[in-house]
């Protein structure tokens, strides 16, 4: 079975009547590498506490969502492309995709790096980039995101292009075995 890139969602736990600590007791079966915290619901402060709170009761890696302000209390960053965007034009005010990268590296040495993709230019990119890992999707359809770029079985020739390991990303069951994909990124899937 492939390793799961766990995507823990506030607001999908919340629909699914589940608290972090239960979140974790489900990740149990699973070989986790990461967990994923994204929360657009809550306030800077009680995202950091829920970071924290996660940080305490495990040891897999958790990263954060888009918000860099929160990375120096988790394990990683996650940048979706508009945010990679939003973080270099506005937040550290560069021109260059790659010193976006240096600068984070050099700010946070030991944390971990992950950016979104979702074709092939995208893929060719972040080649050039600084990071630990790629997300590509979405592999199907799924209802808990409006996707337009469906990527089928061509997700298996996008991830071999990467020079980094790639989690599936967008409709991935636990049990899809996808060639070139290190780890399949899944999220309500945890919660049924």
């Amino acid at each position: 079975m492939k390793k799961i890139y766990a995507l823990c969602d506030f607001e999908l736990l919340q629909s699914y009547n589940t608290t972090l600590t239960q979140y974790l007791q489900k990740l149990q079966n699973y070989d986790i590498v990461y967990i994923q915290y994204r929360d657009k619901i809550n306030s800077l402060e009680i995202q950091k506490k829920n970071i924290l709170l996660l940080k305490s009761l495990t040891n897999i890696p958790i990263i954060i969502n888009d918000k860099l302000e929160l990375l120096k209390y988790a394990d990683g960053l996650h940048l979706g492309q508009e945010d990679f965007i939003r973080v270099k034009n506005e937040e550290l005010k560069i021109k260059s995709d790659d010193l976006v990268l240096k600068l984070l590296r050099k700010k946070y040495p030991n944390k971990i790096f992950g950016l979104s993709t979702h074709n092939e230019l995208e893929i060719l990119e972040a080649n050039k980039l600084d990071l630990d890992y790629i997300g590509l999707g979405a592999y199907r359809a799924t209802s808990t995101k409006n996707v337009s770029n469906i990527l089928g079985d061509k997700i298996s020739y996008l991830a071999k292009i990467s020079k980094y390991p790639v989690g599936a990303i967008g409709g991935v069951q636990i049990e899809d075995d996808i060639e070139n994909i290190a780890y399949n990124v899944i999220g309500s899937g945890l919660l049924k």
